[in-house]
């Protein structure tokens, strides 16, 4: 939607990739004239940004997503003020986009994309000339980038959350984490009960093998019909015989 080519900052991660495939990511990424950024933040995205304040004093396009990350709901989350900082740094105005329906078109963890049209609503540009130079006036900083984010929220229709989109992402992921740490216990309970199951049934089992045997040795002990052995023992038999006359 614009003749004018616009450099964006890309994650890391796409310039240091392993193996061919990191390789070709890298130098696709590079050609795009795209500029590798480090998300976790403080100096080290720092870097980035003034890569980013080069091409706007250059009077280039340069394009930020002031969430920091995509919307783990699709809903606009708070915005981070990097974008502020790098307009009044460079006193020119910042132009709201908002990005309609590509979550649909291809949703977080989705490898190939859904036929889905997509269209981005452009907004007036918003200029701050009053805080030119003003880096460090974090409050103007804040300011700047809450109207921005109230446009973005006109522009797109989506509910908005006061909250950072990283934050509710680690929560979500701490919450998973946790759920497969419980379901690993509740693995390992059953296993350790299936376990015992086994043991008691290998014991009941022995147990009855062991009567089986103890009543097979005393049948076979026996006379056949059940009678008891012949005495033998001269207490058992009969009174003696008279003596012939």
């Amino acid at each position: 939607m614009v003749d004018r080519r616009v450099t964006f900052p890309a994650k890391e991660e796409y310039f240091t990739g392993p193996g061919v495939k990191g390789w070709l990511t890298k130098q696709f990424f590079t050609a795009a004239g795209q500029i590798p950024i480090d998300r976790s933040g403080g100096q080290a995205s720092m870097v980035a940004l003034e890569k980013g304040l080069e091409v706007l004093r250059q009077g280039g396009l340069f394009g930020i997503y002031p969430e920091g990350t995509r919307s783990p709901d699709g809903r606009l989350y708070r915005g981070k003020t990097g974008m502020a900082r790098l307009a009044v740094a460079a006193d020119v105005p910042i132009v709201p986009c908002a990005m309609i329906d590509t979550d649909k078109a291809q949703p977080t963890g989705q490898r190939i994309p859904n036929v889905v049209q997509v269209g981005v609503r452009i907004g007036r540009p918003m200029h701050y000339p009053q805080y030119a130079g003003q880096v460090e006036n974090h409050q103007a900083l804040r300011e700047i980038t809450d109207d921005v984010m109230r446009e973005l929220q006109r522009l797109s229709g989506q509910d908005y959350v006061d909250e950072y989109a990283a934050s509710v992402k680690g929560r979500l992921a701490a919450r998973a984490r946790g759920g497969i740490e419980q379901a690993r216990e509740g693995l390992e309970q059953a296993r350790e009960n299936i376990e015992h199951a086994r043991e008691r049934a290998r014991a009941g089992l022995t147990e009855a093998a062991d009567k089986a045997r103890e009543g097979l040795a005393t049948r076979r002990a026996r006379p056949e019909g059940g009678a008891p052995p012949e005495a033998s023992g001269p207490e058992d038999r009969g009174p003696a015989a008279p003596p012939p006359a």
